[in-house]
């Protein structure tokens, strides 16, 4: 749009994003937009490269300061069990990758200091958008937000923030990093918008932890808005109005002030069980990838950890972690929890990606490749050594243990196989550790899903993947933007797989839970309810809301809507059933967005 016309953006211009902080705000624009960086890779004479050298170094110590310099000034509880993402920042500064890559570019091929970082930055940006699982790619903006700032401080450019909000508003920007967001004044900044992000980047989740309503993969509000722009976002629906009418004003403030009683009410249910009306006990845990967002999970209600993703361990490194590393790491999470349990995944990654040091060669398809368990199983004095770390820390709390994408028996045999020979060794040296450990496994592959009743004699408890294993029982990227519609979490063929691994694990007499995205989605809640699901685990912040459906329903009444969506042929029509019967029961929560 030309300048012009973004002065004149007609009424009620509606966006659709991703909304990622639940809630309703209303105000004025705040546009806070750092210029984009214009970065020219070029030679220097020999003679220069010490001095390009030494202004890196000068550019790696400002940023570690500003960073340093944000953790000082935080002094909010909800943010201060959050401060171990600005020490992720910190240890991206430290990154020998990312040192020595961009030294070795200047000393070694003369280029300048800003064209050789700009350089490593695009090597990061490749390795990370190779990966599948979204969690982990979304830890891309992490090393975005990193290199941008030691970028524009290679440049000379002062690093605004958003203390400059002098009043009320909506914040408007391209991106945000997580330490902008630490140092959002919620009596001023009531929500933001951007055009990019996603659900699970650290952004989002400091949204989320400030309650904040935010919308994010807009694509290009920065560029339509100006300030004072007034605007309305709904963090719940990623809805954003421009301009609103009167009328959409009106029933934008009703929403509003619905959202937030509902968010009080919630805080009554945080600390009880989740328990049906008829007394059927359903456990909630949370989701983490490391050990400093414990105190978000028990602040949210849950009882424990369902799935502590190791990988991030193993990330940004040019070697991989030492047993006595990943032990320290076990160790205090158990001990965090304590007495609640933590089940704690085995590395899920894919090849060299991830593991400098093992030199694979480059698979035409990685989904269906080396990775997860495949990857273990191949690399075994890794998987030793995480065998024996996990062990270790078994001794300080109660951990389970739990083996990713198990296609057949003898996976998982194998599996057990090496965690009684980590058992025997440990036993040999005099080591602590609990010799009943339960181990289980995920069920993400539809092989798994068709055995699951050989599988469930084989092992102590079950936890459904749907993310993958909805991708792989559909035959659907969800990241395609040609195919992603055929990505149905309701799709019959889903709801048959996923009652037929829980009663093949409940006639086995073993827990099933389930860890995916489905988890998390209120909406879903009845149904796996009546599916039989006795555990759920989900990113903390949607621990209140499930929790309060399973306390006002029956189990009888999840039977009785599965039994009805069991004879309807599409998802589409079990999508439009159950969404019905969801806002039927609870209006406040599922109440139809304004359109």
């Amino acid at each position: 749009m030309t300048g012009s016309e973004k002065n004149n953006l007609p009424q009620d211009t509606f966006l659709i994003g991703l909304g990622v902080s639940p809630g309703v705000a209303i105000g004025a624009a705040f546009l806070f937009n750092r210029l984009r960086q214009t970065v020219i890779e070029k030679s220097v004479p020999p003679s220069r490269t010490p001095r390009e050298v030494e202004r890196f170094h000068a550019a790696l110590a400002e940023s570690r300061a500003q960073l340093e310099d944000v953790k000082q000034r935080i002094c909010s509880k909800e943010l201060r069990e959050h401060l171990y993402i600005i020490d992720t920042h910190l240890l991206i500064l430290e990154d020998e990758m990312l040192i020595k890559g961009t030294l070795d570019l200047i000393r070694g091929e003369n280029l300048n200091a800003e064209g050789a970082l700009k350089r490593v930055l695009g090597q990061f940006r490749e390795f990370f958008d190779t990966i599948e699982d979204e969690y982990l790619r979304e830890r891309r903006s992490d090393i975005d937000t990193v290199g941008e700032r030691l970028m524009r401080n290679l440049l000379g450019e002062r690093q605004r923030s958003l203390s400059e909000v002098g009043r009320q508003a909506v914040v408007v920007a391209h991106q945000l990093s997580p330490a902008d967001t630490m140092q959002m004044d919620k009596s001023k900044v009531i929500g933001f918008v951007t055009d990019v992000g996603g659900r699970t980047s650290h952004t989002a989740i400091l949204a989320r932890s400030l309650d904040i309503p935010a919308v994010v993969g807009l694509e290009n509000i920065s560029g339509i808005v100006q300030s004072g722009t007034p605007m309305i976002i709904d963090g719940t629906s990623g809805t954003v109005v421009l301009n609103p009418s009167e009328e959409t004003f009106r029933e934008y403030l009703k929403k509003k002030q619905a959202f937030e009683y509902l968010e009080r009410e919630l805080l009554a249910y945080r600390d009880l069980p989740a328990e049906t009306l008829d007394g059927f006990c359903m456990t909630l845990r949370g989701n983490v990838e490391l050990d400093q967002e414990v105190p978000l999970v028990l602040s949210n209600g849950a009882s424990g950890v369902g799935l502590f993703r190791t990988e991030f361990l193993f990330l940004n490194r040019t070697q991989p972690p030492t047993e006595e590393e990943q032990f320290e790491v076990y160790r205090a999470m158990a001990e965090k929890l304590a007495p609640e349990s933590v089940t704690i995944r085995t590395l899920d990654v894919g090849g060299d990606k991830f593991v400098p040091e093992i030199n694979l060669a480059d698979e035409a398809n990685p989904a269906l490749g080396l990775r997860a368990v495949r990857f273990s199983l191949k690399e075994r004095r890794l998987f030793r050594e995480q065998l024996r770390a996990i062990l270790r820390a078994s001794a300080y709390g109660k951990i389970r243990i739990m083996f990713p994408m198990i296609s057949g028996v003898n996976e998982i045999r194998t599996c057990k196989q090496m965690l009684d020979e980590a058992k025997d060794e440990l036993r040999h040296e005099g080591q602590s550790f609990d010799a009943d450990i339960p181990a289980g496994i995920m069920i993400e592959t539809p092989s798994a899903a068709l055995i699951a009743d050989l599988l469930a004699r084989e092992v102590d408890f079950f936890s459904i993947g749907t993310n993958d294993l909805i991708q792989y029982c559909l035959a659907v990227d969800r990241g395609n933007e040609h195919v992603a519609y055929l990505y149905e979490p309701l799709h019959p063929a889903i709801l048959r797989a996923l009652k037929m691994i829980c009663d093949a694990g409940h006639n086995a007499g073993i827990s099933v839970s389930m860890c995916g995205e489905m988890a998390a989605e209120p909406l879903y809640s009845l149904i796996l309810l009546g599916i039989g699901f006795r555990e759920l685990s989900m990113n903390a912040p949607y621990v209140p809301r499930v929790k309060r459906i399973i306390r006002q329903v029956r189990r009888s009444d999840g039977e009785r809507i599965l039994a009805e969506v069991l004879q309807l042929s599409t998802g589409q029509e079990v999508s439009r059933y159950i969404e019905e019967e969801m806002t039927r029961r609870f209006p406040d929560i599922f109440g139809q967005p304004v359109i």
